[in-house]
């Protein structure tokens, strides 16, 4: 096993420790935000609605890592979202004659460098 693996597999322990850590804070704050609705006594009061919002804006503030990662990592289904099927990159070539400063062609081999060099390469992780 080499030393890149290892630091790999280590990070990924590591960022699903802290997105369990986030996910357990976000729940605690969701279960005090009900305990403080269930156990006062009267709930539309300043203090008790004040103190269940910010309950709430807390969870939601740990919440939103662990939901991040989970949709980047394409483990977490967004609704409403149609996806996207890959399409090949059109070639300008293949449109139109690349040109050159006096308005004649350029041979193949260098519109195909040129259409090479326009292509969109994908994320490296």
């Amino acid at each position: 096993m080499s030393i890149a693996t290892t630091e790999v597999s280590g990070m990924k322990n590591e960022v699903g420790v802290l997105n369990l850590i986030c996910f357990v804070a976000a729940i605690a704050f969701v279960g005090l935000a009900v305990l403080n609705a269930i156990l006062s006594g009267d709930f539309l009061t300043t203090d008790n609605l004040f103190i269940t919002l910010v309950c709430l804006v807390m969870a939601l503030m740990f919440a939103i890592n662990p939901l991040l990662y989970l949709k980047e990592e394409g483990r977490l289904p967004v609704p409403f979202t149609k996806k996207a099927t890959p399409q090949p990159p059109k070639l300008a070539a293949a449109t139109t004659p690349l040109l050159d400063a006096k308005g004649r062609a350029v041979p193949p081999d260098v519109s195909a460098m040129v259409a090479n060099m326009r292509r969109t390469q994908p994320k490296d992780l």
